[in-house]
């Protein structure tokens, strides 16, 4: 089990830790927060506010070679949802209570990432593909709770906006069910719902978490014709993922996201796939800037924060322009990951049925598999990977200009700054614009 609380500005090679109080509280109003907690006083009097969380089981491997999700689950104290909640009403909540929602809501991410319009219209015909491993038995009925909650548009088989088929399209043979994948799956899902309401989304289970099998399910969401597929997987670079890149993340006129890691500085396939968006991590706190937020790197220790590096093995794309690595540059853009600051999901398979709180650059690759899915299907031939970096230093995008989540060498492979930086690329979505062609 983890603690985490906030980091400081750095110098390379030193790093140190602040209050958790750090966290803005301040009394901002939000619709879509979620039903009030019940005043517990006991509970105010004992709960430590300090946020803790563990790995979910699917980030371990079930066996050598296996890729990983990309995903924490907080197990106590109070997030920064809860804080924001409890200024506005007076009450200290409870912490890591499964009866209510401890994380940010769908209104909070539109708001912090300028979606809210966009979410409202657009997205109708889009499918959004979550591509992951082993089945979840509770998919469906726990997406239904979580958009049930939150006023989103009932996204169910019948009315056909929700697939779930096997990585060979069977929507009867499906893979043996997994309690900690179904974790993932759940937040994929739901963030994917938080995003883009109106879009429909298929579930492609893929047999196991080998490459072999979740490129075959990932090959089959674009069979099946989705334009967006979030990954919320990854593993070790490889002298291999040359040939994986060509076999299953060669899709133009799809946009692939994928998690740049969980693990600190250092570089993550398929993340480093020329042909995706690698997608980073921050830290999303409410502000009192015009935006309303303001975003850091995630990072919480020397093994534990958003990926990113240049890649040993992958070509650069003929976009990516940094001059300080020869190779394909890890992440492109990022969204929020970081479990103190993290999203809420309902899940109910092998865990008590209720409301968690996730963290991970699992929560930020369906974010943006979202974002490019409310801003249309992309354009034949194009890989949208491409489509932030023409929007580079616009209003467009949210630029993270601090944090770090490491040491290196190369200042930017680890360190936040103004224009691009490893940990965050280009920054966060300010609307849908950096996301088209």
């Amino acid at each position: 089990m983890r603690t985490t609380t906030p980091d400081s500005p750095h110098t390379h090679g030193r790093w140190r830790r602040t209050g958790s109080a750090a966290i803005a509280t301040a009394a901002l109003v939000f619709t879509g927060l979620g039903t009030a907690v019940q005043a517990d006083a006991a509970q105010s009097a004992t709960t430590s506010t300090a946020v803790t969380y563990a790995a979910t089981p699917c980030a371990t491997p079930k066996h050598t070679g296996d890729l990983t999700c990309k995903s924490y689950r907080v197990t106590g104290g109070l997030t920064a949802f809860q804080k924001m909640q409890a200024a506005k009403t007076g009450i200290t909540p409870k912490a890591a209570d499964a009866s209510t929602p401890s994380g940010y809501s769908p209104t909070n991410l539109r708001s912090a990432y300028g979606l809210t319009s966009a979410a409202a219209s657009n997205g109708s015909g889009e499918t959004i593909a979550i591509v992951d491993a082993y089945n979840d038995p509770n998919a469906e009925s726990d997406l239904a709770t979580y958009r049930s909650y939150y006023g989103l548009s009932a996204c169910t088989t019948a009315n056909g906006c929700f697939k779930k088929v096997s990585q060979t399209g069977s929507t009867t043979s499906l893979p043996t069910s997994d309690a900690g994948w179904s974790e993932e799956i759940s937040l994929d899902l739901d963030m994917a719902s938080a995003i883009c309401p109106l879009c429909n989304i298929t579930l492609v289970e893929a047999t196991s978490a080998s490459y072999a099998n979740l490129g075959t399910a990932e090959n089959e969401a674009v069979t099946l014709g989705a334009k967006f597929v979030s990954n919320s997987y990854g593993g070790s670079e490889s002298s291999s993922q040359t040939t994986y890149d060509t076999s299953y993340y060669k899709h133009a006129g799809v946009a692939i996201t994928v998690s740049s890691g969980d693990s600190a500085y250092g570089a993550e396939y398929p993340a480093t796939s020329q042909y995706v968006t690698a997608v980073g991590g921050t830290k999303l706190s409410t502000s009192s800037t015009t935006r309303g937020w303001t975003e850091a790197v995630w990072r919480t220790s020397s093994t534990e924060g958003t990926g990113s590096g240049c890649s040993s093995y992958d070509a650069k794309p003929t976009w990516q322009t940094d001059t300080g690595c020869t190779k394909r540059m890890e992440s492109d853009i990022s969204a929020v990951a970081d479990p103190a600051t993290g999203v809420s999901v309902y899940d109910s398979y092998g865990v008590t049925a209720g409301w968690y709180t996730f963290g991970g650059t699992s929560v930020s690759a369906p974010i943006i598999a979202g974002v490019y899915a409310l801003a249309g299907t992309p354009a034949s031939g194009t890989y949208p990977a491409q489509y932030p970096y023409d929007y580079a230093g616009t209003s467009s995008l949210n630029d993270v200009t601090s944090g770090y989540n490491g040491t290196c060498s190369t200042a930017y492979f680890c360190t936040a700054e103004t224009g691009y930086d490893g940990p965050t690329g280009w920054g966060t979505p300010e609307g849908v614009a950096a996301f088209t062609n």
